[in-house]
């Protein structure tokens, strides 16, 4: 379970601070599909980073598995990154000269798993999002879709507890942006996962559970969870 507590993030310039998140809590199940809406600038993807380790909170605490990371060091944040979390980019994030098989295989490669390991594991997860007759291809060869599909293989192929998407449908159209969502609602079934996005059709259709985000704090939450 991942819980944040009183989390707050501010950004400092010489001249300027900024409160990007102020004092959010929040705990998500173990296996929900959870949309963060709200405008641009709101925080979204800062929550979306703080979860997934890429940003460090300012104060409060982000707890993982009733284990606080106040303590955390850098080496303890890799760990989490490389094994508990998978991240979803809008642009893909692919090597544009790798094939699809080996963008996949790349996100193993820090974890020390053996190359026929790797192959494996790749091929499995590529299976089950449905690419598996394009692993040879490179990524422009593929479609908008499929190029999402080849950058949510990758987020999967470490079997993490989370998977992190950012604007996933934002590059996509209309029919392509259903797929994805249809995808990442399986992916739920057996974990977190958290998208943001702008949109609120999509997420009212595919999430079972909205968050809205309003400067910096949570003002709605369609299906809060409280353990206690």
């Amino acid at each position: 379970m991942v819980e944040l507590k009183n989390i707050t993030k501010v950004y400092e310039t010489d001249s300027l601070k900024q409160v990007a998140l102020n004092k959010i809590s929040i705990k998500f199940r173990n296996c929900e599909f959870v949309s963060i809406l709200g405008p641009s600038g709101s925080g979204k993807t800062t929550l979306l980073n703080i979860v997934g380790g890429l940003d460090k909170y300012t104060s409060g605490d982000l707890i993982i598995n009733g284990v606080s990371t106040k303590k955390y060091k850098d080496n303890d944040w890799d760990t989490y990154r490389n094994h508990k979390v998978g991240f979803v980019f809008q642009n893909y994030n692919l090597i544009s000269h790798q094939s699809v098989l080996s963008n996949v295989e790349l996100a193993l490669t820090l974890s020390g798993v053996s190359k026929d390991e790797r192959r494996k594991r790749a091929i499995k997860v590529l299976k089950k999002v449905g690419l598996s007759e394009h692993m040879d291809k490179r990524p422009n060869q593929l479609s908008g879709g499929q190029m999402q599909r080849v950058a949510i293989a990758r987020a999967l192929v470490n079997d993490p507890d989370i998977l992190l998407a950012d604007e996933p449908t934002g590059a996509l159209d209309t029919k392509t942006s259903v797929q994805i969502m249809k995808l990442l609602t399986e992916i739920a079934r057996d974990r977190l996962v958290i998208m943001v996005t702008h949109n609120s059709e999509l997420a009212n259709e595919y999430s079972t559970r909205i968050v809205k985000i309003m400067d910096g704090k949570i003002v709605d939450d369609s299906n809060e969870f409280d353990d206690i």
